[in-house]
């Protein structure tokens, strides 16, 4: 059979030969394309964190243990506490002393981090504001400690850093060895409406009762490990946690008319609870479908009333946690269901007074079952028996227990908006139980390992909870007004969590819209979906870096993710991809001009070359003066010449393109991404062909592709659902269309 080959073919060769011999005579570089590999970039695999992005065969973490009894003083809005520490190095390293966290010290009259705030004089103040930066003595806040002592009585030799504490150890501890002391300690509890705050309390004037959301209320050991070796950062108030995992025996005291919700197993339910609780409680432990209410409207309103002078203590047990926390209120309304996680039955739980409902009451612990179910969908099975929501009017979390902001309307009515916020903060906050909380990234240094992760996979579970939610954060298309801002108020992902310019859309949504355009657009979800699960099944419990998540992801999908990890998450590059220039061509076995002269810069002349089809385009001249002349009929040559040299069997696998069309695509923009491609025909049915990031990687400035097409093409578009993150769109379409002015200022007050 009789095979003819088209000219752009030695058209390719000569210019790829053309552009070699440019290339010798420029200066050496070096590797500076956006694929190279991010070998210099990742630290060095190692027996603990191996090359695949696993947990090595000598890896190993520290484990903490405490013993708890404390005191929650509703007087005087203060906690007490004693605790005994026991401290495990598993390490295989020698330990000359011990860091410990005292996170509340951010808020001791002596703290350093009000010095290390900018900001210039206003041009008006209301008279608290006033009063409380210019007159009022600041909160006393701050860990007072009682003792620090060795299990034998005698004290322990301790420095104080702000908020780190250096425990010094008489002799080293010995890897497998342990060390157990003793703290008591106090402080006053902030209030956390009007001071701000992680936790705290508020007040509720019209009745005159406190709600609590207790947290980093006790010392708590750093972690130790291969990577950073203690984890003593400074707590400034933004970048979170690094913690150990442990075992937990946690005794509450509290006002005998609490209702309170904690970490861990209730010990004595039948001492804490009235037994019309304990009924309600095991009709909730078999409700799959609603929620039931454990503690009505009716009853915390009796009990603000009520302000009982006696106490009770709530016992708790938590097993393999890094953090405590606890609410407690004479307010909490609680209410509560089962949730079916893979055969294993979970509580959802929420706390929340009677000002949050009915929100709360609709939606709350609706809420916390779906996150349990599709994040264990998407990482591991919960693993815990329970997990908490708290009317806590902020967005925190700790395991199994979080804070949450939404409250409606004083007549009991609320809108949409207060309705989403307070499901996608609670989905969020509960979504936390897993990043970080089970796979234990360092917050403190890495605030998108746990934010940027977790706020991927909170928008998979607003899409399951409600059919059209409205998504909002973590969209490619919501993070273009961020990446295409000021580049000085810029600063790539990777970088630590108290150096961010703009902390929501750095550490939250930007790692999140690049997950998803890695699950949507480049690796698609089956493989993406493998990987993510692979990772969170490996760092389980376990301590990961960002460089044992880039390597799994790569390990179990079998793609070399580099040039997106370095430009995604390494620079502050934007992604901007255009169409240059389009041109129309059509087939033809007689030699044109440009065929000619290339055979020509050869060295050879085109009667030296087999038997061949050319593509002339549209707008040549040699085209238009046969269309003058008549001879359009020249360009309509492929039907004869399908005719002529195939088989009737071959026929019927073959297409008939007419038309051949060549895309100029070019990248203003920094980042490499894939160039999807719509094509709209003359009869208005559409096509869609998805050129992957690789196409850049021999020129990343400029590519061209040549589509051939059976009828003519009428409208090329770039990127139609928005799903890369390109910043322009002025420039993804052919034939050129305006921005109308809606669209002008619809982009302009995203980048506002």
């Amino acid at each position: 059979m009789r095979k003819l080959f088209i000219i752009p073919t030695l058209v390719l060769f000569i210019a790829t030969s053309i552009f070699a011999q440019e290339t010798e005579r420029q200066k050496g570089h070096y590797n500076i394309s956006k694929f190279k590999q991010l070998n210099e970039e990742l630290p060095t695999p190692n027996t603990q964190h191996n090359a695949s992005g696993a947990p090595g065969y000598e890896y190993t973490q520290q484990q903490v243990d405490y013993k708890m009894d404390i005191i929650l003083d509703d007087v005087n809005q203060r906690i007490y506490g004693e605790e005994t520490i026991t401290y495990h190095n598993n390490s295989k390293d020698n330990l000359e002393y011990l860091w410990i966290q005292l996170d509340q010290n951010k808020r001791a009259a002596d703290s350093k981090t009000p010095d290390i705030q900018g900001g210039e004089a206003r041009a008006l103040y209301t008279p608290s504001q006033f009063s409380k930066n210019f007159i009022e003595q600041s909160f006393d806040g701050g860990f007072k400690i009682e003792y620090v002592k060795n299990t034998d009585g005698s004290d322990a030799s301790y420095l104080i850093n702000q908020t780190m504490m250096r425990l010094n150890l008489d002799e080293p501890l010995v890897s497998g060895g342990t060390h157990s002391f003793k703290m008591k300690w106090w402080y006053n509890i902030n209030n956390h409406v009007e001071d701000g705050g992680r936790s705290g309390f508020e007040h509720f004037p019209s009745d005159g009762n406190n709600s609590y959301v207790i947290a980093q209320f006790f010392p708590r050991l750093c972690v130790y490990d291969n990577v950073d070796g203690w984890q003593n950062m400074q707590f400034w108030g933004r970048s979170e946690f690094a913690l150990e995992f442990g075992n937990y025996e946690v005794n509450i005291t509290t006002p005998a008319d609490h209702i309170l919700g904690a970490t861990g197993v209730l010990q004595n339910e039948k001492e804490v609870l009235t037994k019309t609780q304990q009924k309600r409680l095991a009709k909730a432990r078999t409700t799959f479908d609603n929620p039931v209410i454990l503690a009505n409207q009716d009853e915390a309103i009796q009990a603000e009333k009520i302000n009982s002078k006696k106490t009770k203590t709530w016992k708790f047990i938590a097993k393999s946690v890094r953090d405590y926390a606890f609410a407690s209120s004479r307010k909490f309304i609680w209410d509560g269901m089962a949730v079916d996680i893979n055969g294993r039955t979970v509580m959802a739980y929420s706390y929340y007074s009677k000002e949050a409902n009915p929100l709360y009451g609709d939606h709350s612990t609706r809420a916390v079952a779906q996150t349990l179910i599709t994040y264990s969908k998407h990482t591991i099975d919960y693993p815990y028996h329970k997990a908490i929501s708290v009317d806590g009017q902020m967005g925190m979390e700790y395991p199994q227990i979080c804070f949450n902001p939404g409250r409606p309307n004083p007549d009991g009515t609320y809108s949409d908006r207060t309705k989403y916020r307070m499901i996608g903060v609670t989905i969020h906050e509960v979504g936390h139980n897993f990043f970080p909380m089970i796979i234990n990234s360092d917050e403190r240094q890495w605030t998108w390992m746990d934010e940027g992760l977790n706020s991927f996979v909170q928008i998979l579970a607003q899409m399951e909870y409600e059919e059209n939610y409205p998504l909002n954060r973590g969209l490619p298309k919501n993070i273009v007004g961020y990446m295409s801002g000021d580049q000085s108020k810029l600063v790539p992902i990777m970088t630590q969590g108290d150096h961010l310019y703009n902390f929501g859309a750095n550490a939250y949504a930007k790692p999140a819209a690049g997950l998803w355009i890695l699950r949507h657009t480049i690796m698609g979800p089956e493989l993406f979906d493998y990987a993510f699960k692979t990772y969170a099944k490996r760092w389980a419990f376990k301590h990961p870096t960002p460089a044992d998540f880039f390597r799994t992801m790569e390990d179990a999908s079998a793609m070399d993710l580099d040039w997106f990890w370095r430009g995604w998450f390494y620079t502050t590059g934007s992604n901007d991809i255009g169409i240059k220039e389009v041109k129309k061509y059509y087939v033809t076995d007689k030699p044109t001009v440009r065929a000619k002269n290339m055979a020509k810069a050869y060295g050879i002349t085109i009667d030296q070359l087999p038997p061949s089809l050319y593509l002339v385009s549209e707008d040549s001249n040699e085209f238009t003066d046969n269309l003058k002349s008549k001879k359009a009929e020249d360009y309509n040559l492929l039907n004869d010449y399908i005719k002529e040299n195939f088989t009737d069997e071959e026929k019927l696998t073959l297409k008939a393109p007419k038309y051949f069309y060549e895309l100029v695509f070019d990248k203003p923009g920094d980042l490499v991404m894939p160039i999807i491609v719509e094509f709209e025909y003359e009869d208005g049915t559409k096509e869609r062909k998805h050129y992957p990031a690789e196409i850049w990687r021999l020129n990343d400035k400029e590519v061209t592709k040549v589509f051939p097409s059976s009828q003519a093409i009428t409208k090329i578009t770039i990127d139609p659902d928005e799903e890369t993150a390109d910043v322009d769109l002025s420039n993804n379409s052919w034939p050129k269309n305006k921005e109308s002015k809606f669209e002008e200022f619809k982009r302009n007050q995203i980048k506002g």
